[in-house]
């Protein structure tokens, strides 16, 4: 993902007041402590697969794992594997183990457990902020500014009023339509209704966390984004095949995570997504 950088009087910019916290903070990502290095975790967005949302479970596990470092380290990579599929019907415990605490680097592994079983294990890696003169990056994709496109809902709502529109695709759409998702979505080159049979495995969106979070805890707006990053994954592995094929179960299987520089979450991040390969039931994004 790449951050953008809004002027102060741009929507998306400034901070608005603090009674307009994000959910993802003030509920998703905010951890019940049951014991040292013990948590629950609570459920607020089920996906219409009835399976709770990876992205839930990553942005949960780092928060457990950030509680056990100190303020003055921030959590630069994250790698996980789902072992099972997430029941919604009841809470998930967060297991953290201290593997290592050093003086510029520590580690934490997080284990996700439900019914007694684990469901989700993840290492994540946590360093001292250290200057470097050793710097470069690849310039961001050029694409329209987000006030400039449909949000996902005025897009959902777009498709629902054609006419044409096949009846099997306008009762998936008012499925997604209904769900109350935390977060804000933007899609760069979203398809007309004529183009949803043969795409790219490629797609760009702008996504942001609802509500404010503010300056606060770098970890935090790292937690959130974890929490995004599972969003399109899936999706963009099935745009070539979705229609010519009936696939009956998907889920994401292993998860890595790099977080290079401060960003803001609850500011515009340009979300690039694409799937170089597919097969053996299993697709790279």
């Amino acid at each position: 993902m790449s951050s953008r950088q809004a002027p102060e009087d741009e929507q998306g910019g400034g901070d608005p007041p603090g009674d307009l916290r994000s959910v993802l903070v003030t509920s998703v990502l905010n951890l019940e402590p049951l014991d040292e290095d013990l948590f629950r975790g609570r459920h607020y967005w089920v996906p219409t697969t009835q399976r709770l949302f990876g992205g839930q479970i990553v942005g949960q596990a780092l928060v457990a794992a950030a509680k056990s470092v100190s303020e003055d380290v921030h959590v630069h990579s994250l790698h996980c594997y789902f072992v099972r599929a997430g029941d919604p019907k009841v809470p998930v415990l967060y297991q953290v183990e201290r593997t290592r605490t050093g003086t510029s680097f520590s580690v934490r592994s997080v284990k996700a457990v439900q019914h007694g079983r684990p469901i989700f294990i993840c290492q994540a890696s946590f360093q001292q902020a250290q200057p470097s003169p050793v710097r470069h990056q690849f310039s961001m994709p050029s694409v329209p500014p987000p006030e400039e496109l449909l949000d996902h809902e005025a897009l959902i709502d777009q498709y629902l009023r054609d006419p044409s529109l096949q009846e099997k695709y306008r009762v998936g759409l008012n499925r997604i339509a209904a769900k109350e998702v935390p977060i804000e979505i933007r899609p760069v080159k979203p398809p007309a209704l004529n183009q949803l049979q043969s795409l790219e495995p490629k797609q760009m969106f702008w996504v942001r966390a609802r509500g404010h979070i503010g300056e606060g805890d770098m970890k935090m707006h790292c937690c959130v984004a974890a929490y995004i990053s599972d969003y399109a994954f899936l999706g963009t592995a099935m745009l070539p095949h979705q229609w010519r094929h009936k696939v009956r179960f998907m889920v994401s299987l292993d998860h890595s995570m790099w977080f290079h520089t401060p960003f803001r979450a609850d500011h515009w991040m340009l979300y690039e997504c694409e799937s170089p390969w597919a097969g053996g039931s299993r697709g790279l994004v």
